[in-house]
């Protein structure tokens, strides 16, 4: 027991810092990109003009006594969409989204919606 040396440490003390998961579109999108914003002049000047517009009612060119027929809108062909095209249509969203391609991403809308123009030709 004489000869016995102990060694004695302080207690290891270790701290972490844990940060919360990232959510998924925060992941998708990658990390912040900072835009230069630009500094306005301190002064500014701002002219505006205003102009009156008469309008001239009646006359030859319309007809009865100023009245105007408006035209019956165009009946926009949309179809059925089914389960299978809305899923398909938010996955081609996601893919343009995530691709930066907006032309897929606005395909997808019209999957989902039924208005991509499958089905438009009739075959009688």
């Amino acid at each position: 027991m004489l000869g016995r040396r102990t060694h004695r440490t302080a207690p290891r003390t270790t701290t972490r810092t844990t940060r919360a998961k990232p959510s998924l579109t925060s992941r998708l999108l990658g990390p912040k990109t900072r835009t230069s914003t630009r500094r306005t002049p301190a002064s500014t000047t701002t002219t505006t003009t205003t102009t009156r517009t008469t309008r001239h009612h009646g006359g030859v060119a319309t007809g009865r006594r100023g009245h105007h027929t408006t035209a019956a809108p165009v009946h926009h062909h949309k179809r059925h969409a089914t389960m299978g095209d809305k899923v398909s249509g938010a996955l081609m969203k996601l893919k343009g989204t995530l691709t930066h391609r907006p032309g897929v991403k606005a395909a997808g809308t019209r999957r989902m919606h039924g208005t991509d123009g499958r089905n438009s030709r009739r075959v009688y």
